[in-house]
């Protein structure tokens, strides 16, 4: 289900656990590989602003241990291993506000000794940003991408992006995926992403990790993940609900009218051939969406309606 690990890991987590009076985290022990974009999906308050918070030591786990770019987090001087990442947060700083956006560039070039004013202008042009306005007077889009061209203009080895197209118009959004596919085209930089946009990590991610009320329920190439969940539409002559439950992968079965049944499986490839050999009809056969998964996952995980419950309370 995972990559070779024989391939370096950018960073790891490791039985990694946070407790609060409403909220558990963990444990969750995870790797994400080097060189590649992994995307963390998943309901609200499942948990992945968290992850990023520990893993910049910004929140500190009660237990478990976590390593960035092979430096133990909160162990030591870590200001080498800090000038290498990007960090864009999901909300903006209210306390930079009334800052101009061209003094918090400047700060940026002091602490950072890789920041690079040419790839600083190159993003403001890309993005049409004006730097000389105040942040709090930036519409969110707009400060979103300052924020964006920010994290990138030091070109740091690892981005850790929460929820990075929010507040994006539709152009924007693609100037983004545009700079992002470029940002990883050295082969040696890596992407930890949140998003709960499905065209997003169809677009750009290589791994998906699916969360939900702090803890991971899996982790998938994606590739893989969408050429193998499927609904197949089965017919056959005395077919019933628990003959079509022996389908591989099988994750749900439903009756779609007749002898005809919808059943789920994670499986495609099996259960067609499984389908042939039973002598079973597939009358048609429809991809999952990235949410349907997800959906079917927390059912299976016995979480589905505890959270649906939480999502209408969200709203």
């Amino acid at each position: 289900m995972m990559h070779d690990m024989d391939s370096e890991v950018a960073i790891q987590f490791d039985d990694i656990g946070l407790r609060k009076p409403n909220f558990k985290l963990g444990p969750i022990t995870l790797d994400i590989p080097s060189g590649f974009i992994t995307a963390i999906v998943g309901p609200n308050g499942s948990g992945k602003s968290t992850l990023f918070r520990m893993a910049l030591d910004l929140t500190k786990p009660d237990q478990g241990s976590i390593t960035m770019l092979g430096h133990k987090v909160g162990h030591g001087d870590d200001e080498e291993m800090k000038g290498k990442i990007g960090y864009l947060a999901e909300e903006p700083f209210p306390h930079e506000d009334n800052m101009k956006a061209y003094d918090k560039a400047s700060f940026n070039s002091y602490w950072y000794k890789n920041w690079d004013v040419n790839r600083y202008q190159e993003l403001l042009h890309i993005l049409q940003i004006n730097d000389n306005s105040t942040l709090g007077k930036m519409s969110k889009g707009m400060r979103r991408k300052f924020e964006l061209a920010l994290t990138l203009s030091h070109s740091p080895e690892l981005l850790l992006l929460d929820e990075p197209s929010s507040g994006l118009d539709p152009l924007a959004w693609k100037s983004m995926i545009e700079i992002l596919h470029r940002y990883m085209e050295t082969g040696n930089r890596t992407i930890l992403m949140t998003t709960h946009i499905i065209d997003e990590v169809k677009r750009l991610a290589d791994y998906i990790v699916f969360m939900a009320q702090g803890r991971v329920l899996g982790v998938y190439e994606k590739d893989e993940l969408f050429s193998s969940w499927f609904t197949l539409y089965i017919n056959g002559d005395g077919l019933t609900a628990t003959a079509a439950a022996k389908m591989p992968g099988q994750c749900g079965v439903k009756n779609a009218g007749g002898t005809t049944y919808a059943v789920i499986t994670n499986k495609a490839l099996e259960a067609e051939l499984w389908c042939q050999h039973e002598g079973l009809e597939i009358v048609s056969r429809q991809a999952l969406e990235l949410d349907e998964i997800m959906q079917t996952l927390l059912q299976q995980d016995g979480l589905g309606a505890k959270v649906h419950e939480a999502r209408g309370n969200n709203k």
